[in-house]
């Protein structure tokens, strides 16, 4: 009956491997199976997100394909998420003029304002309506549109920007100065008891004039597929790795 020795050297071909070597192969072992299961579980992961993400835009682009619905009513508003959000409304009340914020943004048109104006409901509730931008050079003058008396607004609703982006500023509510959307901040600094905690992007009326709306750009950025190929790609390398590794240990031997 063969040794066990004897057994160890014909399964490797009738070598003998030294204990550091041994210990050697074992790490590598374990660094490879960490490395094939890591970037593996990397691809499945963007895998799934590349699912979320088209069913994502699928639903958002049913909800810009559908027809306005009334905004819910302010009972509602605590529940409205981002499942919600980029759905046609239609709103009726008037604008507290007094009240708008301008904030900065890039456009077509150059260096430019959101105008965001307090409307206050018919049926109760203040909401903040972004109009659309204004040129800076005339968002500094304050010599653009507003509309008095009651009025009917149809635009997408849209969630609150309550955080920023890296390097982004931060806003000054003590000073007005206002650098994102972010509805929460901009409410609670005018004293809005009853305000909708998002905002509605004004659909475009008019060219003839500023505000001018319907500058509401939906794009969703999808690479989750370039993502998992490159964690699989990188988990077959560890893989192919591993292997000549091992062929050149047993080699040596």
């Amino acid at each position: 009956m063969a040794s066990p020795d004897q057994r160890g050297k014909a399964a490797t071909g009738g070598l003998s491997l030294s204990r550091p070597a041994k210990i050697r192969l074992a790490i590598v072992t374990a660094i490879a199976l960490f490395g094939i299961w890591g970037f593996g579980s990397l691809g499945v992961w963007q895998i799934n997100r590349l699912a979320w993400k088209t069913d994502l835009i699928a639903q958002v682009d049913d909800r810009l394909a559908a027809d306005p619905v009334p905004l819910p009513p302010a009972s509602d508003w605590q529940d409205v998420s981002r499942d919600d959000e980029y759905t046609s409304v239609t709103l009726t009340g008037t604008y507290l003029n007094d009240e708008e914020v301008q904030i900065y943004t890039p456009s077509d048109y150059g260096p430019a304002d959101w105008v965001l104006t307090p409307m206050e409901l018919t049926s109760g509730g203040i909401v903040m309506v972004n109009r659309g931008i204004v040129p800076q050079d005339i968002a500094l003058t304050g010599d653009f549109d507003r509309i008095d008396g009651e009025t009917t607004v149809t635009g997408l609703l849209r969630i609150s920007e309550s955080e920023g982006w890296l390097f982004s500023r931060d806003s000054n509510p003590d000073e007005g100065l206002w650098y994102r959307r972010d509805i929460g901040s901009i409410t609670e600094a005018k004293g809005f008891e009853n305000a909708a905690p998002f905002f509605v992007d004004e659909e475009l009326a008019t060219t003839d004039s500023w505000p001018r709306g319907g500058q509401t750009v939906v794009s969703f950025r999808n690479s989750h597929l370039s993502y998992a190929i490159t964690w699989f790609a990188l988990a077959l390398v560890v893989a192919v790795a591993f292997v000549l590794v091992l062929r050149f240990e047993l080699k040596r031997r």
